[in-house]
């Protein structure tokens, strides 16, 4: 399964939201799933940075091709933009990664 990690990214302490991301990726990938973490795209953003809209671009055409979603807790306009077109796909979405597990053990 593909599972896209949504969350907060600008919003708070970017290195902290970048962490947590990545954290959420490693457990999917201990799940034996694919994760896929957009808040990656912060080392590409310090290498050539990008306007907002275009890494939103980018981070709304990989949650067309995941299996799930996964909102992590946080203000952030651009995952409640992914959630939207996460249930516009008919994606299931998960609430935080406890809600995931729980899913995952069911």
């Amino acid at each position: 399964m593909i599972v896209y990690i949504s969350g907060p990214y600008t919003k708070g302490d970017v290195a902290a939201n970048v962490q947590q991301a990545m954290w959420a990726g490693l457990t999917i990938l201990d799940y034996g799933h694919t994760p896929l973490v957009p808040h990656l795209s912060h080392f590409l953003h310090l290498l050539s940075q990008r306007p907002w809209d275009r890494w939103l671009e980018m981070d709304l055409a990989l949650v067309r091709v995941s299996d799930a979603l996964i909102r992590l807790e946080g203000e952030s306009e651009g995952a409640d933009r992914e959630v939207g077109a996460a249930r516009e796909q008919g994606i299931p979405i998960y609430y935080g990664m406890r809600e995931w597990v729980r899913h995952e053990h069911s």
